[in-house]
């Protein structure tokens, strides 16, 4: 049975990781938020995927990042903030249910100003290799 769920969280990893490829080429769909989500998925089924996408010269900064210091690079946030005005945009002109509306924009803008008030990455983090396959306590 533990064989089939390492195999679920692997497959689960892999999608996720395979969405945050495709957001780098798609402005309107995020990257980290699926790369945070295939490592949490690998850490469970397969800590050597988790630790080489922690390594990886694109996605690991980010991650590091996130896991060491809950950081957001600068233009990951002017990114994301941009994004939920632009959803809150298109949901303003679209949805007709005023509470819904309301809601919906309401969540976003706390999303954003919860997005903002997080840190930036201090200068020494992410430091590389520190995430090595050797780590015993990271298994």
């Amino acid at each position: 049975m533990s064989g089939m769920r390492n195999a679920i969280y692997v497959t689960l990893a892999a999608i996720s990781f395979a969405l945050g490829v495709i957001g780098l080429f798609l402005p309107v769909m995020p990257t980290t938020c699926f790369m945070l989500a295939a490592v949490w998925l690998a850490s469970r089924g397969s800590p050597r995927f988790a630790n080489w996408i922690r390594n990886h010269p694109r996605f690991g900064p980010p991650i590091q990042s996130w896991e060491r210091e809950r950081a957001i690079p600068r233009h990951a946030k002017i990114m994301a903030v941009i994004m939920l005005g632009v959803s809150c945009a298109i949901i303003a002109f679209t949805v007709s249910l005023w509470p819904l509306k309301v809601g919906l924009i309401l969540g976003l803008a706390g999303l954003a100003l919860w997005i903002v008030t997080r840190p930036l990455p201090s200068l020494q983090c992410p430091v590389r290799g520190v995430w090595s396959e050797e780590a015993p306590e990271r298994r």
